[in-house]
Order: structure tokens, then C-alpha cells, then sequence
């Protein structure tokens, strides 16, 4: 049974309209002003709630796509499977979209939703009431709704409650809303670890049996996901969550099966340093690449196959190195449709892995100038602490003494490397010379 609508009044509620962005408050008062129903909804409504400050404002309407672009010249529509209109305010974009319906309730010749065999929502244009779109959203802490025209919050689902004591609760039956759209058991993972909220019991139950649907979504999409999870503030408890709930397998399978039943391979914990480095670096608002993420989780993967091609191929550990690398990446966009421009800064990062051990004569100063150096000496550092190697933590902390010195320093660094440099010896090793016989000759 459905909760009944709840208005709550200003004086209840913590928003105000000072808090709210003036381009979707323009969108609103134009809205209403030409008769339509329009009300703020979703995360920002969410996040004012809580305090916090939100990333995008979205405007729920009962004017259709082709109404709102009359009212807007700065307006486009977008979106095939749901009917979108996009306010253009330069930089920002406010969404517009109209209540949705129920698909199931309209006769098949006059609806414009389409059902997947595997449930999956295809195409679905049903506009609706408010009260059938706040049934149509995916959790209750994202159907809370803010009405300019009386400052009120409108509740139909009980999610102010569910907000207040922390729960993302899936609206309907969790399993037919998962199979509509299978990348819900990805947002709420998500909301989950950015909120540090509880996923309900009843929304949790279906994940890991439903898990292998995700194969069935687009790559790209994953791939928009998966940055949303992991570069945004809180990668390193989302990545707890995929895992308890088996969502990374589908997402990273050429990584999951190196899992161990301790979770201290190397690998894992490669993953567990660079998630957490990553959430330490945006939360003090420095900028982060998800190729050098991307770089460090794929690297014990990219070793292993190296090894194995080496291995079965007698390959040399370069012509190896440089296969693996291209099949590792060609599986991994498989899954996720990881764009070039991200893979071309992978393998400048894996390749000049090989390269930090050559430091003698002027290639420690050109391995400096490469525009991927620092990210490479990370990742090696990362390393180092991984797999607890002397060797690769002597070499981390010499590179790391070398960028900070000056360069007479740094020449004298050089020079002590000498003939303890395995490189060097075999490099320079003198000749045998055949002593020079005395007498006949």
C-alpha cells in the first residue's frame, strides 16, 4: 500500500529559494506563468534537504517536450527512450521533463513505450499526473517534490521519511524496476555511498541474483556510470558496495576473477589505494584523470596476460608487454566503452612503466619531459606499495628525491648509479683482451 500524499509547509522545510539556481527558478515562474503544473524535483530537492549543495536542478512539468520549446528559444529536446527538454542558460542546462505516466495502463496502439523481452524499458513517452510520476521514479529520496508557487514539498511516497532515517528504498517491485532499468542497481549503490545511506532489504535482495542484466546495457552508458562511482568523491565505498553486491564483475570482469579470498593481492590492493587517493584528491578540490584510475586498477590484469603470452608465445617481455596491453584494453571496452583518448593516456602511463628503470646519461631528464611522467611515477609508487618490493621502492623514492633536487644534484645522482646500475654493467662491460704473447710472434 502506497503512502498518501504529504504536503509539507515552508516553515517546516529547510528550503528556501535563495538556495535554488536563478535559471531554474526563470524556468519555473515561465512555466507557471503559462498555466502549466511545475515544480522542482529529484537530487536537488534531495540535497537541499540535507544541507547540501546541489550539482544540477531539475524541473518536473505538465507541459509536453514540444510545449516547453515554445515557451524557450533556448531550448532543444534530447533523448530518445525519454523525451527531454534542455534550457540552455550558457554553462548551465536546466532539464525539463513531463510527467511521466504509467506504460502498462495505455492501449498498445496508442502507446510510445517499448518493453525489452528481458523487461528492460526501451522507449517509454507516456505522460501522465504528477501523482503517476512520483510513482515513476526510481527511489523515494528522488520523488520529493518542491513547488515555487507555495514554497511547499509534496511527498506521494514516503521519502522525506526515508531520507531522515538514511534508507534508498526502490518505489514498486524492486525486481520489475531493476529489469526495466538495469543500471538502477548502480544508482542506488551509488546513492548509498554518497549519502552513507542503508539500501532497504527489499531493494538489496535482487541485486546480486539480477547482476548479469548490466551485460545487457550499453558500454558507453557503464561507462558514464562507472566515472560517476568512482571519480566522485566516494569511490572507495562504492567500490565495497559493488563488490558486496557482485556488481563489479559485470563492470570490470578482466579484474574480478584475480580476486582472493583475503583481498590482499597486489591488485586489491592497488584498487584500495588509488580509490582512496582519488577520493582524497576531490575532496580537496584537485583534479583527478580517470585514465590514470583506469591505468592502475587494469595494471596486475595487463601483467598477468603479459606473462602468459610471454610464456605460451616466447615472445620477448616487450613484443608481450605490448600485446597484452592491446587485448587487455580491447576486453575492458567490451564492458565499459572506454573512449580512445582515455586508453591513449593508459598505455603512455603502462608504457613508460618499463621505461622508469633506464635513468642513466640524459633519460632521466627526457623520462621528465614526457607529459605523462608524473602520472607513471604514481602509479609506480603505488606499486611499490602494493607488492611491498624493495627494489620498487628504492626506485620510487630515487625518482622521487630526483624531481626535488636541483639539477647539480640531480647530475651527482646520476653518477652515483654508476656501475651499480644492472643496465650499465651489461651495457659497458669491458672487453677480454687475449694477453699479448712475449718472443715469437
Amino acid at each position: 500500500m502506497q503512502p498518501k500524499m504529504t504536503v509539507i509547509p515552508r516553515e517546516q522545510h529547510t528550503i528556501s529559494r535563495k538556495d535554488i539556481s536563478e535559471n531554474a527558478l526563470k524556468v519555473l515562474y515561465r512555466l507557471n506563468k503559462a498555466g502549466y503544473d511545475a515544480l522542482l524535483v529529484g537530487g536537488g530537492v534531495r540535497d537541499l534537504l540535507l544541507g547540501a549543495r546541489p550539482k544540477d536542478f531539475d524541473v518536473t512539468t505538465s507541459a509536453t517536450p514540444e510545449q516547453v520549446r515554445k515557451l524557450f528559444r533556448n531550448c532543444r529536446l534530447v533523448g530518445r527512450r525519454f523525451r527531454l527538454a534542455h534550457v540552455m542558460f550558457g554553462p548551465e542546462i536546466i532539464e525539463v521533463a513531463t510527467f511521466r505516466g504509467h506504460h502498462e495502463l495505455h492501449d498498445s496502439d496508442r502507446t510510445t513505450s517499448q518493453l525489452g523481452q528481458n523487461g528492460m524499458l526501451l522507449r517509454d513517452n507516456i505522460f501522465g499526473s504528477i501523482e503517476e510520476d512520483a510513482q515513476r521514479r526510481d527511489f523515494t529520496i528522488n520523488s520529493l517534490y518542491y513547488n515555487v508557487a507555495d514554497f511547499t514539498i509534496r511527498d506521494y511516497v514516503g521519502g522525506l521519511q526515508d531520507l531522515q532515517e538514511g534508507i534508498i528504498r526502490l518505489i514498486g517491485d524492486p525486481e520489475t524496476r531493476y529489469r526495466e532499468d538495469p543500471v538502477r542497481m548502480l544508482r542506488a549503490v551509488r546513492f548509498a555511498a554518497k549519502l552513507n545511506m542503508t539500501i532497504s532489504p527489499e531493494t538489496a535482495e535482487p541485486i546480486p541474483r539480477l547482476a548479469s542484466l548490466l551485460n545487457d546495457v550499453p558500454p558507453a552508458r557503464l561507462f558514464e556510470e562507472s566515472l560517476k562511482m568512482l571519480q566522485a568523491g566516494y569511490g572507495y565505498r562504492t567500490y565495497q558496495l559493488l563488490c558486496q553486491y557482485q556488481l563489479f564483475q559485470p563492470l570490470f570482469p578482466g579484474i574480478a576473477r584475480y580476486f582472493t579470498e583475503h583481498g590482499d593481492s597486489p591488485m586489491e590492493r592497488i584498487i584500495t589505494r588509488v580509490l582512496k587517493n582519488t577520493d582524497s584528491r576531490l575532496q580537496n578540490d584537485l583534479r583527478v584523470n580517470p585514465a590514470f584510475l583506469f591505468a592502475a586498477i587494469y595494471w596486475y590484469p595487463q601483467q598477468e596476460m603479459a606473462q602468459k603470452i610471454a610464456h605460451e608465445g616466447g615472445l620477448t617481455w616487450f613484443d608481450a608487454f605490448s600485446l597484452a596491453m592491446n587485448d587487455l584494453l580491447d576486453e575492458a571496452c567490451r564492458s565499459l566503452a572506454i573512449p580512445k583518448r582515455i586508453t591513449t593516456i593508459i598505455r603512455d602511463i603502462w608504457q613508460l612503466q618499463l621505461r622508469l628503470s633506464r635513468r642513466q646519461g640524459k633519460r632521466a631528464w627526457k623520462l621528465m619531459e614526457h607529459p605523462k611522467f608524473r602520472a607513471a611515477y604514481d602509479l609506480l609508487e603505488m606499486r611499490a606499495e602494493a607488492e611491498r618490493n624493495p627494489e620498487l621502492q628504492r626506485l620510487a623514492q630515487w625518482w622521487g628525491e630526483f624531481q626535488a633536487a636541483t639539477p647539480p644534484v640531480q647530475k651527482e645522482m646520476l653518477n652515483q648509479l654508476g656501475d651499480d646500475s644492472p643496465a650499465r654493467r651489461k651495457r659497458h662491460r669491458p672487453r677480454r683482451r687475449t694477453p699479448r704473447r712475449e718472443g715469437n710472434s
